[in-house]
């Protein structure tokens, strides 16, 4: 059985136990903002409809540029204004979705680790009993102190649970439950529903899936991220561009002898471009176009090499760093046997790694095709990956 199903994700707050200016939920995670794991997760899921993000009306243009950013066109994203509190937030993200919704999840902005398989544990939940919440079991001694921190009595654990999110009931529950409680403070949809008399079951979460408050949770996240990504990744890219008149050429960052350069918004750097592709399969973080796009006057006549940068900056916030790179430069001229070591050593550099490490090739066409044609040049490179 499926049900029309829409997630809710509240992420109004400011986060001020992260001490930043920026609110945590627009922090960096993995080379990109932590609130886009937290949709990504639930916008990939084939059962989900709609995915609305409450944010506060001074972050509303800040969150549809991040959505554009890194999940362009999406038809399943919303952003709409939250509300002072959290049940207002979801509240008002209840209200932006599609009136044929008839399940809806709701999930705090500020755990971007959630999994797919517990998403689908809390749906199934939801079908059959009307209300779910994940949670796992506390395991630490609990105790209660007194006015003077004093401890007053040990807590028994055996039936208290640590509450998560996705947290979710039947859309006509939700609304049934805000309508009972007025305007009474919640600190979740469990409480809410609670409050309301209706019956909501716990689904076993993941440790994993906990919540970003502090500094140092970023940096647990990062390394669970990198875990997730694989020890050791292949990636492969391939560029070409054409020649053209009045620029220079300029292939792994080494300008080339030549009478004519080659096209592009950047310094068109065939070989950096292919190598960052590269690089970028191997993370699983989409291609160089994503990244740096071609109608973005800020990579206007750009050296490749700070794009280089950017993507082992990325790479090294993954956990991840480059251990070999093979690269194959196609063109019929010019002649490039004594720039190898040059461009092995610059990309090298640029890569953070020994020189060794980077392999370089050029062949010909044999004059066939727009190579052999000399109406450009192409370039490809495979990369190896691993944890660091």
């Amino acid at each position: 059985m499926r049900a029309r199903t829409g997630v809710v994700i509240p992420a109004a707050g400011s986060g001020t136990r992260m001490e930043s200016r920026t609110p945590k939920q627009f922090l960096e995670l993995g080379g990109k903002p932590l609130l886009v794991h937290s949709i990504s997760a639930f916008a990939d899921c084939d059962f989900i409809a709609q995915v609305v993000v409450a944010v506060s009306e001074e972050h509303y243009d800040t969150a549809l540029q991040m959505l554009s950013n890194h999940l362009p066109g999406n038809p399943k994203l919303v952003v709409t204004i939250g509300g002072r509190r959290r049940q207002d937030s979801v509240k008002n993200g209840i209200g932006a979705l599609d009136t044929t919704i008839d399940v809806v999840l709701v999930h705090d902005g500020a755990r971007p680790l959630v999994t797919r398989g517990l998403i689908e544990r809390c749906y199934r939940e939801i079908l059959k009993h009307g209300a779910a919440i994940a949670a796992v079991p506390v395991k630490d001694t609990l105790k209660r102190a007194d006015a003077d921190l004093k401890v007053s009595v040990t807590v028994d654990r055996d039936s208290l649970w640590q509450a998560q999110t996705p947290q979710g009931a039947r859309k006509e529950l939700l609304e049934k439950a805000y309508g009972k409680i007025g305007d009474a403070d919640v600190t979740d949809e469990s409480m809410l529903l609670e409050k309301a008399g209706i019956v909501v079951r716990l689904v076993t979460g993941e440790e994993s899936n906990f919540k970003i408050t502090r500094k140092e949770d970023l940096v647990l996240a990062e390394s669970i991220i990198a875990a997730r990504k694989g020890s050791i990744r292949i990636g492969h890219g391939f560029d070409a561009h054409r020649f053209i008149d009045g620029r220079p050429l300029v292939l792994g960052g080494i300008e080339i002898d030549h009478h004519r350069g080659l096209a592009g918004h950047s310094d068109a750097d065939v070989v950096c471009h292919a190598l960052c592709d590269a690089i970028l399969g191997a993370l699983g973080e989409g291609d160089i176009g994503s990244h740096f796009p071609d109608n973005d006057p800020a990579y206007k006549g750009i050296s490749s090499l700070i794009l280089l940068d950017k993507v082992t900056e990325l790479s090294a916030s993954l956990g991840m760093k480059l251990t070999s790179a093979d690269i194959t430069i196609i063109c019929q001229a010019p002649k490039l046997a004594s720039y190898i070591n040059e461009m092995k050593g610059q990309l090298a550099h640029h890569c953070r790694v020994e020189t060794g490490l980077v392999n370089i090739k050029a062949t010909t066409t044999e004059k066939m095709g727009y190579v052999g044609r000399e109406e450009g040049i192409s370039c490809h490179a495979v990369v190896l990956v691993e944890r660091s």
